[in-house]
C-alpha cells in the first residue's frame, strides 16, 4: 500500500513485483532445488542470472535442467485468435507439458535474426536474413528463423519453414538445436547480436556453417587481427590494447594523438570516443567503460584524418568477388552508418581503387571467409590505404549495394555457405564488377526529434535509425533525392548560422564564403563571426545563450529566421547544458537541417549551388 501510494503504480503490478521477489527469495535460500528451478523457469527467470545466484556457471545450470526434464515446450502462436482454425508453423516457448512443435526429417539449417531493431543494428540485417532464406527453402533445405522481432518480415510466418520467436540468447537457441537437430546454425546474416553467440555454440557441439569460429574470433579479436594483417602485409592503423586507465593512457602517448578509444565486441560503435588529450582519456575510462556490460578490453588506435571506404564482398573460402567500393562524404571518425554513402566513390583514384580490392582479397583469402564481410578502409590525403576494421558477417550496406549493383549478395553468400563456390555460380573471382554509370547516394535517416535528450552530434557511436537511397546521373542530383527521402530540408534561400570550434574556423570560412556568394544571409556566434568578419564576410551577430537568456540564438532559429546550422564543438564539449547542445536540439525539434560534419556542410552546398544556378539568361543562348 505504501509503495502504491507514493508512486501510484497499480496493485496488479505490484502484486507480480512481489511475486518475482518471493520467487527469488526461494532461489536464494534453496540452491539447486529441482521443484525451486522449475518454478523460477516457469516465471521467466535466465539461466545466466540463476547462475550468477547459485555459484555455478551458466552451461552447468543448462545441463542441471536437461538432466532433470526442466526444458520448454514450444507452443504454435493462434493467428486467428482462437476465432478459426489455424495451423501456422510459428512458435513460442513455455514451460508446460505438450510440444506442438513437431520436428521433421528434413535437412534443416537455422538462421539467427538480429534480435530486437534498435539503434546500430537495423533491419539491413532482416534483408540478409530473409534472402538467406529464400536461398535455403529453393536449395532444398528446411529453413529455420530464430527472432524475435514483431515489426520485421524475417517474423512473418510465410517467410520460412518455421519461425521461432525467442530471445537471441545460447539458452534459448540451445532448446531450439536440441529439439530441431539441425545440420548447422548460420550467424553472418542476425548481425553483432548473431556473431556474439557462435562461441557458446561452438562449445555446445553445433556446426556454425560458414565463417568458421575460428575465423570470426581471428577477425574480432584484436590481438590476432593485428597479427594476421601484418602476417598479410597490410596496414592498419597502429593502436594497443588496454584493461586499465594508466595503461590507455601510455599507449596513447606512444602512438600519439589524437586517439579513437572503444570497447572491443560491440555494436554500431556504442561507447566510441575520438580522445586529444590525456585527462580526456582517464574520462573516457572512467566512465564509458561502466555502461559496457562485455568483459571487453578497450581498444585504443591512432585516429588517421582522411576519407573513409567501406566494401561488402562475398568469399567461398577460396575466392572473393567485391560488388562495389563505396565512399563516406563525411571523414573518418563519423560511425558509418551515420554516414552520407556514395557509388561509385566520387573521389577514389585509380591506384586507391586498386589498394583497396588487393587488400579486400587477401584479407577473403587469409581469414578464409566463406559468405559475407565488410571492410571499412581509410585513405589519406597521399592515397595510402589503412584498414579500419574487418567484420565477418552481413553489414548495413549490403541492401543498398545489392540494390544498386544488381548483385544479390545474400543468395550468394548462402550459395557459398552451402558448397557452392563463386565460379560455379557464374560470378567473377579476385575483382571488383565493374561500377554503374549511375551515381548512388545513401543517406542516414535520425529521429532526434523523437528521441529528446540525445545530442545530435555525429561521431563514431551511431545515431541513425534508417538510412534512404537516391540515384541520378550526377552526385548533386542523388544526393538531393536521397536528403529529400530521408526528410533533410533542402531550402534554396534564406539563413545559415555558424558557430564552429577554433580548429574548424579556416573551412568554416569557406563555406560562409560560398553561401554568400549565392545570396544568403549569414548569423555566427561572436567568435565565429570575428573571424567571418576578418575575412571580409559580411554577418550578422548571434548572442549566445550565456550572454543573454531571453533574447538569444535559440530565438532566432524558433522563429524561423535560420535554414541552415552549421555547428562543431570542441572535444568533451557535450555537456547537456552547453550551448552547442541546446542548439543542436533546438534546430531538431524544429525541423532545421543542423550538419555537425563540416563536410556534410560541403555537400549539401554542393546540391543548394547546383540548383541555385539553373536559369540561363538568353544572351548565352547564342544559336
Amino acid at each position: 500500500t505504501r509503495i502504491h501510494e507514493i508512486t501510484q503504480i497499480d496493485y496488479f503490478f505490484l502484486n507480480k513485483f512481489a511475486h518475482i521477489m518471493a520467487l527469488e527469495e526461494a532461489m536464494m535460500a534453496h540452491p539447486q532445488d529441482l521443484h525451486v528451478l522449475y518454478e523460477i523457469k516457469r516465471n521467466g527467470f535466465a539461466d545466466s542470472y540463476i547462475a550468477r545466484k547459485w555459484g555455478m556457471n551458466e552451461r552447468e545450470v543448462y545441463e542441471l535442467r536437461k538432466a532433470n526434464g526442466i526444458i520448454p515446450v514450444f507452443k504454435m502462436v493462434d493467428t486467428c485468435a482462437a476465432e478459426f482454425e489455424s495451423a501456422t508453423p510459428y512458435y513460442y516457448s513455455t514451460y508446460e507439458q505438450e510440444n506442438e512443435s513437431a520436428r521433421s526429417t528434413r535437412n534443416k539449417v537455422i538462421v539467427l535474426g538480429s534480435g530486437p531493431i534498435r539503434i546500430g543494428q537495423g533491419v539491413e540485417f532482416d534483408y540478409a536474413t530473409v534472402h538467406c532464406v529464400k536461398t535455403l527453402r529453393k536449395a532444398g533445405y528446411e529453413a529455420i528463423i530464430i527472432n524475435n522481432n514483431p515489426e520485421t518480415v524475417s517474423t512473418d510466418f510465410s517467410i520460412s519453414d518455421k519461425l521461432y520467436f525467442e530471445p537471441l540468447t545460447i539458452e534459448d537457441v540451445m532448446h531450439i538445436v536440441d529439439l530441431e537437430q539441425p545440420m548447422g546454425v548460420i550467424v553472418q546474416f542476425g548481425g553483432q547480436t548473431a556473431i556474439n553467440l557462435a562461441d557458446k555454440l561452438v562449445e555446445r557441439g553445433v556446426k556454425i556453417m560458414g565463417t568458421s569460429l575460428e575465423d570470426i574470433d581471428r577477425a574480432e579479436d584484436r590481438h590476432e587481427f593485428e597479427r594476421m594483417l601484418h602476417q598479410l602485409d597490410i596496414p592498419q592503423p597502429k593502436g594497443e590494447t588496454a584493461v586499465e586507465v594508466e595503461e590507455a593512457v601510455k599507449i596513447a602517448n606512444r602512438i600519439g594523438y589524437p586517439v579513437l578509444v572503444r570497447p572491443s565486441y560491440v555494436l554500431g560503435g556504442r561507447a566510441m570516443e575520438i580522445v586529444y588529450n590525456d585527462d580526456d582519456l582517464r574520462v573516457y575510462m572512467a566512465t564509458a567503460v561502466k555502461e559496457i556490460s562485455h568483459d571487453a578490453p578497450i581498444l585504443v588506435d591512432k585516429y588517421i584524418v582522411g576519407k573513409e571506404c567501406e566494401i561488402d564482398a562475398i568469399a567461398d573460402g577460396e575466392h572473393v568477388f567485391i560488388p562495389g567500393i563505396m565512399e563516406h562524404i563525411e571523414r573518418a571518425g563519423v560511425h558509418s552508418g551515420d554516414s552520407f554513402s556514395v557509388y561509385p566513390a566520387p573521389t577514389l583514384s585509380q591506384k586507391g581503387t586498386e589498394t583497396i580490392v588487393d587488400y579486400a582479397v587477401r584479407i577473403g583469402k587469409g581469414f578464409r571467409f566463406v559468405g559475407l564481410y565488410n571492410i571499412q578502409f581509410i585513405v589519406d590525403k597521399d592515397e595510402n590505404v589503412y584498414v579500419l576494421e574487418v567484420n565477418p558477417r552481413s553489414s548495413r550496406t549490403v541492401p543498398f549495394l545489392s540494390k544498386i549493383t544488381s548483385v544479390p549478395m545474400s543468395h550468394i553468400a548462402t550459395m557459398c555457405v552451402l558448397g557452392h563456390s563463386l565460379s560455379e555460380q557464374g560470378y567473377p573471382i579476385d575483382c571488383v564488377k565493374e561500377e554503374e554509370k549511375r551515381v548512388f547516394v545513401k543517406a542516414p535517416v535520425f529521429s532526434f526529434a523523437k528521441l529528446r535528450s540525445v545530442d545530435t552530434t555525429l561521431g563514431p557511436e551511431m545515431k541513425s535509425t534508417g538510412e534512404a537511397l537516391g540515384g541520378d546521373v550526377t552526385l548533386h542530383k542523388a544526393l538531393h533525392k536521397a536528403l529529400i527521402a530521408s526528410g533533410i530540408k533542402v531550402p534554396l534561400q534564406g539563413n545559415v548560422l555558424i558557430t564552429v570550434a577554433d580548429r574548424d574556423k579556416e573551412e568554416a570560412l569557406k563555406i560562409a564564403r560560398r553561401f554568400f556568394d549565392i545570396g544568403y544571409g549569414i548569423y555566427a556566434t561572436n567568435g565565429t563571426a570575428k573571424y567571418l568578419r576578418a575575412h571580409g564576410i559580411f554577418v550578422h551577430d548571434a548572442i549566445k545563450i550565456s550572454e543573454n537568456p531571453d533574447k538569444n540564438i535559440l530565438n532566432l532559429i524558433r522563429m524561423g529566421r535560420i535554414n541552415y546550422i552549421i555547428n562543431t564543438m570542441e572535444p568533451h564539449k557535450s555537456a547537456s547544458s552547453t550551448d552547442g547542445f541546446l542548439i543542436r536540439r533546438v534546430a531538431a525539434e524544429n525541423s532545421i537541417s543542423c550538419f555537425t560534419s563540416l563536410d556534410t556542410a560541403y555537400a549539401i552546398l554542393g546540391v543548394v549551388e547546383s540548383m541555385s544556378f539553373t536559369a540561363i539568361s538568353m544572351n548565352e543562348l547564342e544559336h
